[in-house]
């Protein structure tokens, strides 16, 4: 089955039932309207690229091109040619001229993500283009000039990246006028039902499956999840469901491993996942099994923990 891209609107539409975001996307409006640079500061997964594209769609420049540039992806051999492109012949390999992101990104928006792994010497020149937006090829000598707005991600406090010396204190102080920081799931977690369900209906469209069907607990324990991946874990817990379950129920133990809430089975600190959506014999069997295997198979055991007796036990393992 193929892998289609998923279509951006799906994603790009914040919810906004939680005050965090609400007063987040109340700060994005008004900048959107300006023409700056705008820096945003957030965890990995908050999202940080989806407010950067939230942004170029409500500014003057939606109609223009949105370019992403992963700045930890990139080999430093290759960063200055990726940005800013290179001319025929100007290292080995350059059989003819190579358009850069910043080119590529006329009258849109040029979005550097993780801008806090880009090589110290192309701080220098992102400096100065975002001076001039003037810059030059790799391997060229004229100066060519764009009309782009620049947009930065960092997951890394700028101000611990100058204080060590890995980033430039005048591009620091360049790129902060603007900084916004996305909030991460766990603060905003009345979003969490919506985003769930708008993830349910782009990834049955990405898999071309008939969308899953969440149980009431299952939401539950999405929704008391704390989430230390942000909304891209919640998105990948939405994949993982829709994977083994296309167009059914998922219940609690269909979540990936992890997720599920617990409750405490041993003094030794392993815990026993309790799914609401199971029938109560259900439930039963599967603690008492958990508790054979917690006393290592010994049914005489078991039953003294339960506080059963062993016939008792060996009756209900036989029903």
């Amino acid at each position: 089955m193929s892998r289609r891209a998923a279509p951006p609107s799906v994603v790009l539409a914040p919810t906004t039932a939680s005050p965090a975001m609400r007063g987040f996307d109340r700060v994005l409006r008004a900048v959107s309207a300006k023409d700056v640079t705008v820096t945003f500061v957030g965890e990995s997964g908050s999202g940080k690229e989806v407010m950067a594209r939230r942004l170029h769609d409500l500014s003057s420049r939606r109609s223009g091109p949105f370019v992403p540039i992963n700045c930890a992806a990139i080999p430093e051999a290759l960063f200055e040619s990726e940005l800013f492109g290179h001319e025929r012949g100007a290292f080995t390999g350059a059989t003819e001229r190579g358009r850069g992101k910043v080119e590529s990104a006329d009258r849109g928006t040029l979005f550097l993500d993780e801008v806090a792994e880009m090589p110290m010497s192309l701080q220098a020149k992102l400096l100065r283009f975002l001076e001039t937006h003037r810059f030059m090829r790799v391997g060229g000598t004229e100066k060519l000039e764009v009309d782009v707005r620049v947009v930065l991600a960092t997951l890394r406090p700028l101000e611990d990246e100058v204080r060590v010396g890995r980033f430039r204190a005048d591009l620091y102080y360049r790129i902060q006028g603007i900084v916004l920081t996305v909030p991460p799931l766990r603060d905003r977690r009345r979003d969490i039902p919506a985003l769930i369900d708008a993830f349910v209906a782009q990834l049955a469209a990405i898999h071309d499956c008939a969308p899953i069907r969440l149980t009431r607990s299952a939401r539950a324990a999405l929704f008391a999840y704390d989430w230390p991946g942000n909304v891209r874990q919640l998105k990948n817990a939405i994949e993982f469901a829709t994977i083994l379950r296309p167009g059914k129920a998922v219940r609690v133990h269909d979540l990936p491993p992890g997720l599920v809430p617990s409750s405490t089975a041993s003094a030794n600190g392993e815990r026993f996942a309790v799914d609401l959506d199971q029938p109560l014999a259900n439930m039963v069997d599967r603690i008492i099994e958990h508790v054979i295997a917690l006393e290592g198979g010994s049914l005489p055991h078991a039953a003294s923990r339960l506080g059963v007796s062993l016939r008792t036990l060996q009756r209900r393992r036989r029903a």
